[in-house]
């Protein structure tokens, strides 16, 4: 459990063997696993954690496994070089194996279930179609390979046959591009469709890694190997660095941090982000990120001359929005498309989106995505979505690989708004009833009703005091003068056991 940070179900096996490769359904409900001690497929249940089935068929150790993302479908790799998809929630589970001209190391199944790819140890990467069973596409990789000399190697790195093959391959989630990593220092992108090399990504350059440097320094190779291979600790001067703490025969014992072998450069899993702009390494420098940068301050797109930032700001004070707009993602500079996109009013979005050319649709749902998840004008951005999809709805559906990116991104958007006003109305649910049930008003609260003549009734309550004050003061001073034993007869006299609080005074 990821949240609370403790093992919650074990699954175990009838015989004791050792798993060395494990796949877990997408929607989390089947864990899948093999062994090279059995060459059955074991099949749990992660609600029970009781063992399911037991896939039986190959006839080597299966070396791995791979779910597809929409079908459920599960691809197995043995070495006895062939191929099974199984239909683990389908009632028939016969299925015909694909035949592999060499040892399978890695297999990745394309997101629609269409193809699946895997990896030989001819230094391949052949790719079968599921349903047809036949293959489709090679990729030969051995060239694109770079592979260090080890200090071991009696041969040079180009004649040499260590590594030259990946080890953990993974489709991209449109199915256009495979990445691949291995025993070397290499991270090779190819293209599907073209079966070419698009990028070759050097894993380190930590010259302490075996495997990194090409060539050797000649000065240190001897006809017994490397110089670098001897341990020569019992040479020091101290007595505790001479000391060796292992026991005799054993290769556990002593001091851990001791080295007498330099560790390999090495990837040992690979992984495709769902957007299919990064991709994560896990290699022996540790997990290695590679994204493309969308953060450029100046990456024009169909640039003219006449397109430059007074232009549109121009031609956004005219009210051409549709112009500004277009010229805005022409420029590609972030602000300037932010102050065209927050100018526009909301009675012209759904005008400005049906009118906008399919070219840019994407560029700007991707700007709604980033924009709209630091943004305040909830509303504003959800017009824009809203018309988007209206407009633009069945274009989008022919070419879902190209929105793939973008759709994910607005649905992140639109999850975070749906919690956030779904917890809003549980924390007000007292206070809405509240409200209803007195209609808005609070006890002791008169309404202010309104005069024909538009006056309320404080203010004429507060009028005809005034009148009387006035006639009261005029009345006084039409009459004599009243001196203080006059007055003093007209106030109430106060007994002696009365209090002398206001409210008896009153």
């Amino acid at each position: 459990d990821l949240i609370r940070y403790r093992n919650f179900r074990v699954f175990t096996s009838v015989e004791r063997i050792q798993f060395t490769c494990v796949a877990v359904d997408p929607s989390g409900e089947v864990v899948c696993a093999g062994s090279t001690d059995s060459f059955d497929i074991h099949v749990w249940s992660v609600q029970t954690g009781q063992l399911v089935d037991q896939l039986a068929g190959h006839e080597g150790p299966v070396s791995c496994l791979s779910f597809s993302q929409e079908t459920g479908t599960l691809a197995s790799a043995s070495w006895d070089r062939t191929i099974r998809v199984w239909s683990i929630f389908g009632r028939s589970q016969q299925v015909e194996p694909i035949e592999v001209f060499s040892d399978v190391l890695s297999i990745s199944t394309r997101p629609d279930g269409e193809q699946v790819a895997c990896s030989t140890l001819h230094g391949q990467i052949t790719i079968f179609d599921i349903a047809s069973a036949r293959q489709v596409g090679n990729i030969d990789c051995r060239k694109d390979i770079i592979s260090g000399r080890h200090l071991e190697d009696r041969f040079t790195a180009k004649n040499s046959a260590r590594s030259k093959f990946f080890t953990t391959i993974n489709y991209s989630f449109d199915g256009l591009a495979i990445v691949a990593g291995g025993n070397n220092n290499s991270i090779c992108l190819y293209d599907v469709a073209n079966e070419v090399l698009l990028r070759r990504f050097v894993v380190s350059r930590n010259m302490n890694l075996n495997g990194t440097l090409e060539f050797l320094n000649s000065k240190r190779l001897t006809e017994a190997g490397s110089l670098d291979l001897i341990d020569d600790a019992g040479e020091n001067s101290d007595l505790e660095d001479r000391i060796d703490n292992s026991l005799p025969g054993s290769n556990r014992g002593g001091d851990l941090s001791t080295r007498r072998v330099r560790p390999e450069v090495r990837v040992t899993s690979i992984q495709f982000s769902p957007t299919a702009t990064a991709f994560a390494a896990a290699s022996t420098e540790g997990l290695l990120v590679y994204s493309i940068d969308d953060t450029l301050i100046f990456d024009p797109f169909d640039l003219d001359v006449d397109v430059t930032p007074q232009t549109t700001l121009e031609s956004l004070n005219n009210k051409s929005y549709l112009e500004s707009l277009v010229m805005a993602f022409r420029l590609n500079e972030e602000y300037l498309i932010q102050r065209v996109y927050e100018a526009i009013p909301a009675s012209q979005i759904n005008l400005v989106s049906s009118s906008l050319p399919t070219v840019y649709v994407g560029r700007i749902l991707k700007f709604i995505a980033d924009y709209a998840m630091e943004s305040q004008h909830i509303e504003f951005n959800l017009l824009w979505i809203k018309a988007l999809l209206c407009s633009h709805g069945s274009y989008m559906n022919l070419h879902k690989q190209d929105f793939a990116s973008a759709m994910r991104s607005i649905q992140r958007f639109l999850g975070r708004v749906a919690k956030d006003v779904a917890t809003t109305s549980k924390t007000n649910t007292y206070a809405y009833t509240f409200l209803a049930s007195t209609e808005g008003k609070i006890d002791g609260e008169d309404d202010e009703q309104e005069r024909d003549d538009g006056s309320t009734s404080e203010e004429e309550d507060g009028l005809d005091g005034l009148d009387e004050d006035e006639k009261m003061t005029d009345h006084e001073d039409e009459g004599e003068w009243q001196g203080f034993e006059d007055k003093k007869k007209q106030l109430p006299l106060q007994d002696d056991g009365e209090s002398d609080d206001e409210e008896d005074l009153i």
